[in-house]
C-alpha cells in the first residue's frame, strides 16, 4: 500500500516562496504520475501539477502557471512543489497523489493521497 507524507506548508505573506515535499512508500514509486491537488472550504478541488515518471510531461493548472514548479526525485522515493510569487487565492491544504499504474488520464485522476499540508497566504 503506497503511503503519502506531505509536509513545508506554513504561514507566508502575499509574494513569498514555500517548498512542499512528499514523502512516498512503495516500490513501484518510479512508475507512478504524481502530482499535487488543493482545496479550500467551499471551494472545488482544484488539480494544481503533475509530473509522469520520468518527468518529460508535466501539467500546471492555469492559476499556478509561471508561479509553481513540480519535480521528483525518485532515488528518495520524494516529490516537490515549489511556490513562488504566492497569493491569498494560493491558501488551501495541499494534497500530495499518486496516480497508479494503468491510468491513461492526462492531467491525471488520482487513485490515493496524503493527509494534507496547510498552506495560509496573508495579504
Amino acid at each position: 500500500q503506497v503511503q503519502l507524507v506531505e509536509s513545508g506548508g506554513g504561514l507566508v505573506q502575499a509574494g513569498d516562496s514555500l517548498r512542499l515535499s512528499c514523502a512516498a512508500s512503495g516500490r513501484t514509486f518510479s512508475s507512478y504520475t504524481m502530482g499535487w491537488f488543493r482545496q479550500a472550504p467551499g471551494k472545488e478541488r482544484e488539480s494544481v501539477a503533475a509530473i509522469n515518471r520520468s518527468g518529460s510531461r508535466i501539467y500546471y493548472a492555469d492559476s499556478v502557471k509561471g508561479r509553481f514548479s513540480i519535480s521528483r526525485d525518485n532515488a528518495k522515493n520524494t516529490v516537490y512543489l515549489q511556490m513562488n510569487s504566492l497569493k491569498p487565492e494560493d491558501t488551501a491544504v495541499y494534497y500530495c497523489a499518486v496516480d497508479l499504474p494503468g491510468g491513461t488520464s492526462w492531467p491525471p485522476k488520482y487513485d490515493r493521497w496524503g493527509q494534507g499540508t496547510q498552506v495560509t497566504v496573508s495579504s
